[in-house]
């Protein structure tokens, strides 16, 4: 199973961006699916998760901002992010429960998101 992440980018403060995150292998299901980010120097945190059934969770600090859904059919999991701040700069990684013969947890490779002042 891999987790191929796309769509992080240079945005000005207040821009846009959309990152996708889609999974392809052996896929029986896939469970939970979310989008963590880790900015030079701290911890890596979580941005927002998505269930299967379409409930969704958020950092205090993207609520209404950003905002997580998902394709089951295509496996892909997506983040608008509007209203971009300095303090969204960071590695965006995507996460999934995926079952195939088994459950195991895969992340992407991360993709850099720079939000400029």
């Amino acid at each position: 199973v891999q987790l191929q992440a796309s769509g992080g980018g240079l945005v000005q403060a207040g821009g846009s961006l959309r990152l996708s995150c889609a999974a392809s292998g052996s896929i029986s299901s896939i469970n939970g699916m979310g989008w963590y980010r880790q900015a030079p120097g701290k911890q890596r945190e979580l941005v927002a998760r998505i269930s299967r059934g379409g409930s969704s969770t958020y950092a205090n600090s993207v609520k209404g901002r950003f905002t997580i859904s998902r394709d089951n059919a295509k496996n892909t999991v997506y983040l608008q992010m509007n209203s971009l701040k300095p303090e969204d700069t960071a590695v965006y990684y995507c996460n999934a429960g995926v079952i195939t013969t088994y459950f195991a947890d895969y992340w992407g490779q991360g993709t850099q998101v720079t939000v400029s002042s």
